[in-house]
């Protein structure tokens, strides 16, 4: 009786512990040793093809079949920078609407907050002022924004300002004001985007400002607190050498043909498997934008059915940048693909084969001649092939 006693209650602990807790299984890097995951990392699995999505709309905020749609595709989003200010009136609102949206369907999920580290997007509350309209109404603001140095005028681009990273009192302002944007949206985490803090324009002091970049990732770190996700957006950059050892996950953004060339690719699936063992996570994000051999023709990105024409063109190309991301990818790899950053640029596609049954993958991919350009790997249920010298990619499921 007594022993029954007290392996029925060993059983109700290890019961509740499994409820309230993600285990994760150890996960093997491509190397053959173990990705060391934290409890903090969203949920993992080789089942499907691990997906992260970002987007935004800035007009209104989701409908609840746009909710399901994501939530069934993955576990890991971020919420664009302008997302239902239309709608609510600032962008921490609709970040807030969503976070509690996703996590009501999916308490688990994992959900980001962004902000810009280099561009003064007014988008919320907390920079708001950033304007031409405002700015000079609002002297502490502005002292926080880069000049050009001949001029005095203020550095922009598309009418957004540029932050000064090297103003001790703007870090300040910056970290708490993404700590706050974090807290106030009760979200899992910051996407922080753009880590170069324009160091091109003071060619003089860019090693300063790559030192400044690492200080403001450091103390935002840790005024989030060791719970919170930390992810910089292509902190694998040289420009990014003192951000890395402070963030939890890298996204390879290809905003640029040049970033999708072959020797880049191969230079991608180096990074992704030395992120890997580091222990932290990689988005390895593809917008079909950015192929320019794709579309040569510069009428294919306006008029009214420039969205239809993208989403034919996605499809087109998806084996190629799914291959791509699959024959680099590693435990905590996620695959991101569209053709923008709003949320009808791609998150509410259908594609069936990111869907499919896939696996783990059985090893390393395999180069077949040391100065050839195409690669093949095996999963449990795929077998890849691609040429990353003439974007040709084959996936085959079995």
């Amino acid at each position: 009786m007594k022993s029954s006693f007290v392996i029925n209650s060993v059983l109700s602990f290890f019961l509740l512990f499994c409820s309230c807790a993600t285990v994760q299984p150890p996960y093997k890097i491509s190397d053959g040793s173990t990705f060391e995951t934290k409890p903090f990392y969203p949920k993992f699995n080789w089942k499907t093809t691990p997906m992260y999505y970002m987007f935004g709309d800035p007009i209104r905020v989701l409908h609840s079949e746009e909710v399901n749609h994501i939530a069934e595709r993955t576990d890991f989003i971020c919420i664009e920078k302008s997302h239902g200010q239309g709608q609510l009136g600032a962008a921490e609102l609709g970040a807030k609407h969503e976070v509690a949206a996703f996590k009501k369907l999916k308490p688990d999920m994992k959900v980001l907050f962004y902000f810009n580290s280099a561009y003064a997007w007014p988008f919320t509350s907390y920079n708001e002022n950033f304007t031409h309209q405002n700015i000079n109404n609002h002297p502490k603001l502005k002292a926080f924004l880069i000049e050009n140095p001949e001029t005095k005028a203020l550095e922009e681009r598309k009418n957004v300002f540029y932050f000064d990273v090297l103003n001790p009192d703007f870090q300040e302002w910056w970290v708490n004001t993404v700590a706050e944007g974090v807290e106030f949206s009760g979200a899992d985490g910051a996407f922080i985007d753009q880590m170069h803090g324009f160091s091109w324009l003071r060619q003089d002091k860019a090693q300063d400002v790559q030192i400044a970049m690492g200080t403001m990732m450091k103390a935002l770190k840790e005024k989030l607190g060791p719970d919170k996700i930390l992810l910089g957006n292509n902190a694998n950059a040289k420009l990014a050498q003192h951000v890395f050892p402070f963030i939890d996950a890298n996204m390879f953004e290809h905003y640029g043909n040049d970033l999708l060339s072959k020797e880049k690719l191969l230079k991608d699936w180096e990074d992704m498997l030395r992120i890997s063992k580091a222990g932290k996570m990689s988005i390895f994000r593809i917008g079909v934008e950015y192929d320019s051999l794709a579309v040569s023709d510069p009428s294919f990105y306006k008029g009214k059915f420039r969205n239809e024409r993208f989403a034919k063109l996605s499809k087109e190309k998806l084996e190629f940048y799914h291959a791509c991301y699959l024959i680099g990818a590693q435990p905590y790899s996620y695959f991101q693909y569209g053709w923008g950053w709003q949320l009808a640029h791609g998150s509410l596609m259908d594609y069936p084969e990111l869907q499919k049954p896939l696996g783990a993958p059985k090893g390393a991919y395999h180069r077949t001649s040391t100065t050839g350009w195409e690669f093949t790997r095996e999963f449990e249920h795929a077998s890849v092939w691609v040429d990353t010298e003439t974007r040709q990619a084959k996936i085959t499921w079995h």
